[in-house]
């Protein structure tokens, strides 16, 4: 194994945990269970500490590679430990919200915070496609559309809006314009001619 595909590797995994906390579930459904009960309160902690401990073997990760001169087997054994404690963290993650969050979501978020909650992941939706479209990699795109969708009331900052500057076209005097062509007289048709008859 070489060093570049180490570390081809680790840039994947770091991908791979920004495109999980940038989720919808992240950004919209959790906060939502928090604010709707505090029953939440334990499986959140344990989801967040799940969440560190796959950042943090990232960040072992990148340190390993960062001192690592040339691959030797037993160096190679550690990265792959590392990126299988990363990938065994996220998927326990996952499978928690799956059968866990989920279920409590459903208990516990009243009918018109579902509605409210189906609203931003359309508007969410929405923005990501203006993104993608713009050439934004898939995580930066959920980034910013989640920084749109946090400001108050949903509106898009102003200040983020770029408006084209008006441009100043001169004025023309009557005396200084050049004489207007005559108009032109209509063609006639054959049938204009059988209709005026």
């Amino acid at each position: 194994m070489t060093l570049s595909q180490l570390e081809y590797a680790c840039e994947n995994l770091n991908t791979l945990y920004q495109a999980c906390h940038w989720r919808k579930t992240e950004m919209y459904l959790i906060p939502a269970l928090r604010d709707a009960t505090e029953r939440a309160d334990q499986l959140l902690e344990e989801l967040n500490r799940l969440n560190q401990s796959a950042l943090v073997s990232i960040r072992v990760l990148q340190d390993k590679l960062g001192s690592l001169a040339d691959v030797r087997d037993e160096q190679v054994s550690e990265v792959c430990d590392s990126i299988d404690a990363f990938c065994a963290t996220l998927l326990k993650r996952l499978e928690k919200e799956e059968q866990e969050l989920f279920a409590l979501a459903r208990n516990a978020i009243a009918g018109e915070t579902w509605f409210s909650i189906a609203n931003q992941l359309m508007m969410h939706d929405k923005h990501l496609d203006e993104m993608k479209r713009s050439g934004l990699p898939p995580a930066e795109a959920a980034q910013v559309a989640a920084r749109r969708r946090a400001l108050p009331g949903g509106e898009v900052d102003d200040g983020q809006i770029s408006i084209p500057g008006l441009q100043v076209l001169p004025i023309v005097s009557l005396d200084d314009a050049p004489a207007a062509a005559a108009p032109r007289p209509a063609r006639s048709t054959p049938r204009d001619d059988a209709l005026m008859k």
